[in-house]
């Protein structure tokens, strides 16, 4: 019966090793589980910082290539509206040189048509260059001539060029055109010749 007891004892106290060694086990496993979800919960963090940190780069890169592309559309745009503005421009005044030398033919008409006026020498010829003159005269103003009016008018160094300055006949002349020596011209609205006149003072 002792021996019984004993073997009971014995049994009790493998038993309780077991149990222990198994608790013991147990707990491993749980500190084991528990850090491997510390590491997972740390990698996933990590790579959520990581991703988070890839995203904000690529909107800043984003953000860099709009802003890139809008300033290139808009030095595009106004490169194309001043080429435009260029090429109006010349196609404009691409006659000007060619029309200001033609200037003094049109000097010469009316210095003729002016003497057949005077002398009346003869209707026919007189009638002949005032047809040439007209046509010429025609064909510049089509392509923007325009000859200025200046008789009459205030004195204006924008327009004019005085020649000389004579006394006024009347209050009313005084700081006027009172005789135009050369006409002056426009073309396109840009003075090509300035009007030679003679201002009354």
């Amino acid at each position: 019966m002792t021996m019984d007891k004993e073997k009971d004892n014995n049994m009790d106290d493998v038993s309780f090793e077991e149990a222990d060694n198994a608790n013991q086990e147990e707990q491993g496993h749980d500190h084991a589980t528990e850090d491997k979800k510390s590491s997972v919960k740390k990698g996933s963090k990590h790579k959520k910082d990581k991703a988070e940190k890839e995203i904000e780069a690529l909107e800043e890169k984003n953000q860099e290539l709009n802003d890139k592309y809008l300033r290139l559309y808009s030095e595009f745009d106004n490169y194309r509206k001043r080429t435009q503005k260029e090429r109006l421009e010349l196609l404009k005044n691409a006659s000007q040189e060619i029309i200001t030398e033609l200037l003094p033919v049109l000097d010469d008409f009316d210095r003729a048509m002016k003497s057949f006026s005077v002398g009346q020498n003869n209707e026919e010829s007189l009638k002949g260059i005032e047809l040439i003159y007209n046509k010429l005269l025609n064909l510049l103003t089509q392509k923007g001539l325009e000859p200025m009016n200046a008789m009459g008018k205030d004195f204006d160094t924008d327009f004019h060029e005085a020649i000389t300055n004579i006394p006024a006949a009347d209050e009313s002349q005084k700081g006027k055109v009172v005789d135009v020596i050369q006409k002056g011209y426009l073309l396109n609205g840009k003075i090509i010749r300035f009007a030679k006149v003679v201002v009354g003072s």
